[in-house]
């Protein structure tokens, strides 16, 4: 009997170190671009024209991070093009930051109504101005799936 009790207590320990028997949640990691698609629409965001490596200017190291749609929804009637950046990890996130506003100023016409909302690792950017709800639930969205921020 007690060479059952002893080998009990060795595999619940070597459970016990592996974190088998952890009821804590492993973090949460950022989402892809089909778990980001079904956030926005979850929040009432249609999402349509999906085109992948679009970030709006002639950048091509922010075009392998780029996807552009078409967004409306909520009080946001007419569909606006936006530009989501999705950033490997925050480190290349906080290295290309800034290099997102230089690239919007070849798709946005009026500078005073840009319009970002940001959640490391991802910007997402486009021509405003954005309607209210529109631009809170986008904001909702991405902090949602930006996890830990990668």
């Amino acid at each position: 009997m007690s060479r059952i009790v002893l080998a009990i207590l060795f595999a619940s320990a070597i459970l016990t170190g592996c974190g088998a028997l952890t009821t804590t949640p492993p973090a949460p990691t950022p989402a892809d671009f089909p778990g980001i698609a079904s956030e926005l629409v979850r929040r009432g965001i249609g999402v349509e024209r999906i085109v992948s490596g679009d970030p709006g200017c002639d950048d091509v190291e922010l075009a392998r991070t780029a996807i552009g749609i078409d967004a409306n929804g909520l009080d946001q009637a007419t569909p606006t093009r936006v530009h989501f950046y999705i950033f490997r990890n925050r480190e290349t996130f906080e290295r290309l930051r800034q290099t997102v506003d230089a690239c919007a100023r070849d798709f946005v016409t009026d500078p005073e109504a840009f319009e970002s909302v940001e959640s490391s690792p991802f910007v997402v950017a486009g021509p405003g101005p954005w309607a209210p709800e529109f631009k809170a639930a986008l904001r909702a969205a991405i902090e949602e799936v930006a996890g830990t921020g990668g």
